[in-house]
């Protein structure tokens, strides 16, 4: 029986409206240029281009753009697969002004999409090569209203999303400890009304706060910006200390490129979390070409 899973199926009912949302936003009010092409049927050529290869992420949203105008997509390159530029990716039908109205908006968020994914995979098969057998996970430092298209990359590109919002698990930063007044405060006030059901991530910046944090119960111990011989220092005590006392993972973040990713590939560490695969991000490159019609 062959594998029917689609990252699409991941995506919440409200995606759509999401995109209606994007459409709207870039015609407001008069199509001008709609006016001038007409609704003459015609097909446009998605080509991937660029100069290195490339990991296709976000078909399901660029589908819906052209689904939302009337248009039909045929894909000739499939969701998380790369592709060497140029190379015609999908094909799209549908009238002039309708292909228009949809493929700046389509091909922006292809574009992001596909950087991310591009990214994130090139940021895990680094890890794998230094022998990582961690998580490599992404963060929250997500672009507001594109949230869902960025952390969806992530895992179309091979890495873990890490938690999507505030609701999805609770990290407690040094903000929040200072706020309560100490590491076990902010833990048990946590527990208190996060139940069974959430992990508990918490930053530390020194080894006797992960110590702390480690008594308290957190589930992660996010060794915040610690780096080197301190960083697998830390860790390797700490585990051998607490073996077979209290079950917890540490997670390294902060500055994480893939320039210093040997040094943090370590493997006392069992996650590591960057915004390197999501922010600054070079997009792919993508263009729609509307084909002549052939003269007969």
């Amino acid at each position: 029986m062959s594998n029917t899973n689609s990252f699409e199926h991941l995506l919440p009912p409200s995606w759509k409206t999401q995109v209606n949302a994007w459409l709207q936003e870039d015609t407001p009010s008069f199509d001008y240029g709609g006016y001038v092409v007409g609704e003459a049927p015609r097909q446009a050529f998605l080509f991937g281009k660029g100069k290195n290869p490339a990991v296709l992420a976000g078909s399901p949203f660029f589908t819906e753009v052209f689904t939302q105008l009337g248009c039909e997509v045929e894909w000739h390159v499939k969701e998380g697969e790369s592709f060497e530029p140029i190379k015609h990716v999908a094909t799209v039908t549908g009238k002039a002004r309708h292909l228009l109205l949809g493929e700046r908006v389509a091909l922006n968020m292809l574009a992001r999409c596909s950087g991310i994914a591009t990214k994130s995979k090139r940021v895990k098969d680094l890890a794998r090569s230094y022998g990582f057998k961690g998580i490599i996970a992404g963060t929250r430092k997500t672009t507001p209203g594109f949230r869902l298209v960025e952390k969806y990359a992530m895992l179309v590109g091979g890495i873990d999303p890490h938690r999507h919002d505030l609701s999805s698990m609770i990290m407690l930063k040094d903000n929040h400890i200072w706020s309560s007044g100490s590491i076990t405060a902010a833990i048990q006030q946590a527990r208190a009304v996060g139940g069974f059901s959430l992990l508990l991530d918490v930053e530390v910046r020194s080894e006797a706060e992960a110590d702390e944090a480690i008594d308290a119960g957190a589930d992660v111990i996010m060794l915040d910006n610690m780096e080197g011989q301190e960083l697998v220092r830390v860790a390797r005590r700490l585990k051998e200390k607490w073996q077979g006392k209290r079950k917890f993972s540490f997670e390294s973040s902060g500055n994480i490129t893939e320039e210093n990713l040997r040094d943090r590939a370590i493997e006392e560490i069992d996650i590591l979390s960057t915004s390197a695969v999501h922010q600054s991000v070079q997009h792919i490159d993508f263009s729609l070409k509307i084909q002549m019609p052939k003269s007969t």
